[in-house]
């Protein structure tokens, strides 16, 4: 086994806590104290450390120039590339791989990726090298969520040793459920990026066996059966709880963040495994069976009363910044850092009230530097905290803020997800009023005050649209819109039927198009990170770590 440098920098810290001590008592993940390898308060915080602080937290990535955080990093480079968002901004290349091969406007001329190299595909393999360090924007969804499954492997291995308080067994099983949830999670997110990935069950070892995206899937809903049959074995709803209640931060627990119920958790992994296979199977090859297993596991996924997993900003910034720590917070007020995309717009339906209530319209568009693309220019902000709109006596859904622990940052699976998955599969097998009707049941619970579109369309083809739209807003900066770009074919290359038509592109000069083309040709799965592979290289039999495309 060899020591991976590059996969375990994440788990580097400045300190042992966080500032904010008794909201968040995270203790570095790679150096556990002896009390916190021997004692419940001790596993527990290390449990919590790994995920909010070493895996989704802002500060166990301060590599070099990079001072993102998950959040706002590597999230965004989903909404970026899915054309929620746009950017002018370089760092870590954002703005260039955001940048389509083209734009044909109402006129017909082409404006051309003005960037070196001119396809996304190209600059994507001549930025990923270790000589760009923290500049290769390959390196940080791997880097976290490789440090979060280290820290999950380092609990699985400690936690048998701990003599509990209460019901031993059921703590132990708790604590090994969020272990083993946590790990399929990461796993998760490493097989619906990556071409390829490691499956690795230890803590400061690796090994170079690289496998396919697939095994990697499969890898994750391993750990998730896992952490079912953990849950199973915590009898004892008393100190399950207690154990939650310990490891979810406190300034989480409110609104959806509140600590779930066993039966609550298994929806949650059911979404989680319906998610997994949607993503990452184009929509064009799904067969009758693959639908019916998405319409199995959303079933029984997550409800609209279930709480899931989120996070929230407090005044320390311990787990986000509440102004910048993610893609929302980014994109909101009149000076952003991000900007909303102009085919994010397209995609609501007239007297929509969400959009009421989250967008204002500028008084002059905001033109970026067109030597940086085009497609980011916009005429609309989203409003910092919503305009207060009601439908009924109901708040409309807000999009975002910088309030100090207002925004609710989904972090995984939601009623909102798990809905339109259903809805989707509902469509594609033949029950079309049926995925209507869900349609309709996700805009009302988000206050969008539409007339109900159950019963007025019969094409699936039109339903579809209608589903593509509606996924697009309700889960607006949750990080899936790439996802569906991708399985849906938009990122593919003209000739193989990618791109958008008949959308609203701003040109350079101010110009409002409203029939124009954009051609994005991304990579649908990114490589291995090279940072990576420089102390870590393929061992021979390895499925292949760079994507042909």
């Amino acid at each position: 086994m060899k020591k991976n440098k590059i996969l375990f920098i994440a788990l580097i810290f400045s300190g042992l806590l966080l500032s904010c001590k008794k909201q968040l008592d995270v203790k570095n993940p790679n150096q556990p104290t002896p009390a916190s390898a021997k004692t419940e308060s001790g596993i527990i915080a290390l449990s919590q450390g790994s995920v909010y602080f070493s895996g989704l937290g802002s500060g166990s990535l301060k590599y070099g120039g990079f001072n993102g955080s998950f959040w706002n990093d590597p999230v965004s480079y989903h909404d970026l590339m899915g054309d929620e968002i746009g950017v002018e901004a370089a760092n870590q290349f954002i703005n260039q791989f955001s940048c389509p091969d083209y734009v044909i406007l109402d006129n017909g001329s082409k404006v051309l990726n003005p960037q070196s190299p001119s396809q996304q595909i190209a600059l994507l393999r001549s930025v990923n090298t270790n000589a760009n360090v923290d500049n290769n924007p390959f390196y940080y969804e791997w880097g976290y969520m490789y440090a979060m499954i280290g820290g999950c492997n380092n609990i699985l291995s400690l936690v048998d040793g701990i003599t509990f308080s209460g019901s031993s067994e059921t703590r132990k099983n708790t604590i090994k459920a969020w272990a083993y949830w946590w790990k399929g999670y990461a796993y998760s997110r490493i097989g619906s990026f990556y071409y390829a990935g490691i499956i690795n069950d230890g803590f400061t070892t690796t090994n170079g066996n690289y496998v396919s995206k697939e095994k990697i899937i499969v890898e994750a809903n391993a750990n998730f059966d896992k952490c079912v049959v953990a849950l199973g074995a915590a009898s004892s709803d008393v100190d399950y709880t207690a154990i939650m209640g310990k490891m979810v931060p406190n300034f989480f627990q409110i609104g959806k963040g509140a600590p779930q119920t066993i039966d609550m958790w298994k929806r949650n992994i059911n979404t989680m495994k319906a998610r997994n296979l949607l993503v990452n199977t184009p929509s064009a090859t799904m067969t009758p069976a693959q639908w019916n297993q998405i319409i199995a596991l959303t079933t029984d996924g997550v409800k609209a009363s279930d709480n899931v997993f989120t996070g929230r900003s407090n005044t320390n910034s311990d787990f986000m910044g509440a102004s910048s720590g993610c893609t929302s917070a980014l994109t909101v007020g009149s000076e952003p850092g991000y900007r909303v995309s102009e085919r994010l717009v397209n995609d609501f339906r007239p007297n929509d009230m969400r959009f009421a209530n989250n967008f204002q319209k500028k008084v002059d568009p905001w033109i970026g530097n067109s030597d940086r693309g085009i497609i980011f220019n916009t005429r609309y902000d989203v409003v910092d905290g919503g305009n207060g709109l009601k439908d009924g006596t109901n708040d409309v859904v807000v999009f975002g803020t910088k309030a100090i622990g207002q925004y609710e940052l989904y972090i995984a699976g939601t009623y909102e997800e798990n809905t339109m998955m259903l809805a989707e599969a509902k469509i594609h097998t033949g029950d079309v009023n049926g995925g209507l009707n869900l349609i309709d049941e996700v805009r009302h619970s988000q206050g969008a005050g539409l007339a109900p579109i159950a019963g007025t369309i019969t094409d699936p083809v039109v339903a579809e649209k209608e589903l593509r739209s509606e996924r697009r807003i309700c889960l607006v900066f949750r990080g899936m819109s790439f996802y569906d770009a991708r399985r849906w074919g938009v990122i593919n290359a003209e000739a193989n039927g990618g791109g958008v038509k008949n959308v609203t592109v701003v040109d350079k000069d101010g110009k409002v198009n409203t029939n124009a083309t954009i051609i994005f040709n991304y990579l649908d799965y990114w490589d291995v990170p090279d940072n990576e592979l420089v102390y870590n290289p393929a061992a021979a039999g390895s499925d292949p770590v760079k994507n042909p495309k």
